[in-house]
């Protein structure tokens, strides 16, 4: 059988640049595809939320651990005082730390919002706000008079373990929701006939210990976050 003549090296030659060229038209394109996908993936960064100086009341508080709670109804607000005081309790037990090594808000909005308001604003417009707040007095089954979240008489009903007063004492703070305080103020106005604006202030001037009104309940649970609040729902 006859061997096949070898090529001659002009073609061997003229094949070996082909080759070549070939590879590296599939390199560039190649690299060229890699060049616009980097070009089109934005660098990652490292986000930093904005600070704003009505906020910083949160890095005001002394504290060696940071908690929140967001509480929207009564059920929560009882929650809540049961869970911060059992933070509080075990954190002195367990781990020997004071109250005040502690930075501990409790968010009151939407339904449990007027539960920041003193007695006195309670025995005014109990009776409005208990209607919007869809919440009777578990003795009387009508509408509180008091802050029953603040008289130890409803402790054991409420299954809270301490009042208000009793987690202000050792530092806790009461963030109250400033929009839904002026709901409760527009809805109260349209009862005595009174101005929104007042009685929104009246409200404002008259919350429990250790409470201020905060723009928005809701701004609050992101605020605390953002500056190392754990967060507890309740």
């Amino acid at each position: 059988m006859n061997k096949p003549s070898p090529l001659p090296s002009e073609r061997r030659s003229f094949l070996t640049r082909l080759n070549a060229g070939a590879a590296s038209l599939t390199a560039m394109a190649v690299g060229g595809i890699a060049m616009a996908q980097q070009k089109s993936s934005p660098a990652i960064t490292h986000f930093e939320p904005a600070r704003h100086e009505k906020d910083d009341w949160f890095d005001q508080l002394p504290g060696k651990h940071r908690l929140v709670f967001d509480s929207t109804a009564h059920e929560g607000v009882a929650d809540g005082i049961l869970f911060a005081n059992n933070f509080i309790r075990v954190n002195q037990a367990d781990y020997g730390l004071p109250s005040k090594d502690l930075a501990v808000v409790l968010v009151v909005r939407h339904r449990a919002t007027p539960f920041g308001f003193n007695d006195a604003m309670w025995a005014k417009y109990g009776t409005v706000i208990a209607k919007r707040a869809k919440m009777e007095d578990p003795k009387t089954k009508m509408a509180p008079k008091i802050n029953i979240f603040n008289n130890a008489d409803y402790v054991e009903l409420l299954s809270s373990r301490s009042t208000i007063d009793g987690l202000t004492k050792q530092g806790v703070q009461l963030a109250v929701c400033g929009v839904s305080t002026r709901g409760y103020a527009t809805a109260i106005a349209q009862s005595v006939d009174g101005n929104v604006d007042t009685i929104f202030n009246e409200l404002a001037a008259n919350l429990v210990a250790n409470a201020r009104v905060v723009p928005a309940g809701i701004v609050a649970v992101a605020r605390a976050q953002e500056r190392g609040y754990s967060l507890v729902t309740v």
